[in-house]
């Protein structure tokens, strides 16, 4: 049990599970595996947070959007000419002589203007292929949320097996002291009455004693991994947490390969770099599209007030200005700074491609790698099932010889020892075919959320 022993408290230590920092929950919760997962995607951090950059990724989805909008401003100002401008009039306007220059002022001391303005995008390019990256951008969010999922059920799926397998082994060393237990009276009963040494009754109690020590072993085990399993789905620490699932129940065996080529498709890791591809497509598009013109529409409406006293709310005359226009922005030359960035997409493009390539190769390689370790994990629990279940044999019929006076009690806790050995592999072993079989569904793309 020594792997599973550094497996829990590792995860102890790497989440950092604070049982104080919990609120007080006495609730009683009976899951299976699947109703733990449910739980999970409820109450997880991390589920939380990638909803979260989704809702983030809709909002700015929309914010581009809105660009194609009516763009509607207003805006009102209010000028105190401490001292109005001076212009230079030529003299000789007013008969002065040539080259001379006459300063004047011209204005009010107050100036007021009212302006509304607006415009409309009639068309870009650039807008265009950036709403359609928007989108790939949500949709990247939301196979992100997926892929948090995904990783979360597999987390709680270890978890929860790796509970059932020292909830299992608990209950079978639970049997074995029982068993120990009336061994250690009866020979108490015969050292009594004389019919035994004491070194007999020493040896057994010894036994008895080690294996008491190992059932606290396991039970604090046992509840460290529920902590674990607690903490992955986001449950209160102070909640009673009870497994409703048999490891009887699980299949150990890989699923028949299908004819038919796999679906890479099936691997939300691969999902996400197609649309990232897509997106690295899309840029390039926009960045193409930079070349073309931009048409926009405008208007504004404003309205002056010139005081000479600062009345600008008094019920006089304002000067109305409206003016209309469409606008045409052309690109011409630019260093070939656009040049160099469409050069640049286009090496992202490939390098996206590329990504993909090697997902393919990695999703096979691991899916090779992930079988071959379900069924060697398989065969060594089947052989380390059927050499705990002779262990127990051998230990049943030492037990009854000695019961019946014709066997010694040293042969017995040999039986008892070869036993608990026996015992610790196969839940070795079980550990390790219970985590090969969550890395197999989830490389053959079979672990969902």
């Amino acid at each position: 049990m020594k792997i599973i022993s550094k497996w829990i408290l590792g995860a102890a230590l790497l989440f950092g599970v604070k049982l104080s920092a919990q609120q007080e929950d006495t609730s009683t919760y009976v899951f299976t595996l699947k109703q733990s997962v449910d739980y999970a995607l409820q109450h997880s951090t991390s589920i939380k947070s990638a909803q979260l950059q989704q809702a983030q990724a809709t909002e700015k989805t929309k914010e581009v959007m809105g660009i194609a909008l009516p763009q509607i401003n207003a805006s009102f100002q209010v000028q105190d000419f401490l001292e109005i401008p001076t212009s230079l009039i030529p003299a000789e306007v007013f008969g002065g002589p040539p080259g001379a220059y006459i300063p004047v002022q011209f204005g009010t001391k107050y100036n007021s203007t009212a302006n509304f303005s607006g415009s409309q995008l009639l068309f870009s390019g650039t807008w265009f292929y950036g709403i359609k990256g928007a989108k790939v951008y949500q949709d990247l969010a939301q196979k992100n949320v997926t892929r948090t999922q995904i990783e979360a059920s597999a987390e709680v799926t270890k978890a929860y097996y790796t509970a059932l397998v020292n909830q299992e082994r608990k209950g079978l060393l639970d049997a074995n002291v029982a068993k120990l237990k009336k061994m250690k009276d009866d020979t108490k009963v015969l050292y009594d009455n004389g019919f035994v040494e004491k070194i007999d009754l020493d040896r057994i109690t010894v036994a008895y004693n080690n294996l008491l020590t190992e059932v606290s072993n396991i039970q604090r085990l046992l509840d460290l991994s529920l902590v674990i399993l607690k903490y992955q789905i986001g449950m209160d620490q102070s909640a009673k947490l009870v497994l409703a699932d048999k490891l009887a129940d699980v299949a150990f065996t890989p699923a028949a390969a299908s004819q038919g080529k796999f679906n890479y498709g099936n691997r939300i890791e691969y999902q996400i770099l197609e649309r990232n591809l897509d997106a690295q497509k899309l840029m390039f598009k926009a960045e193409r599209a930079g070349y073309l013109p931009t048409i926009a529409f405008f208007g504004s409406l404003s309205a002056q007030a010139q005081r000479q006293e600062f009345d600008i709310f008094a019920r006089k005359r304002w000067y109305p200005i409206f003016v209309i226009g469409l606008q045409v922005n052309m690109p011409i030359f630019d260093g070939l700074q656009r040049h160099h960035r469409l050069q640049y997409n286009r090496i992202s493009i490939d390098q996206a491609e590329n990504d993909l390539v090697a997902l393919r190769r990695a999703i096979d390689m691991q899916q090779a790698v992930a079988k071959v370790n379900l069924q060697n994990s398989s065969a060594t629990l089947e052989s380390q099932k059927a050499n705990m279940e002779l262990a127990q044999s051998v230990f049943d019929v030492a037990q009854k010889k000695f019961d019946q006076g014709v066997g010694s009690n040293l042969e017995v806790i040999n039986a008892q020892t070869a036993l608990k050995e026996a015992q610790t592999n196969y839940f070795n072993a079980l550990y390790d075919a219970v985590i090969a079989k969550v890395e197999y569904d989830k490389a053959t793309g079979q672990l969902t959320k």
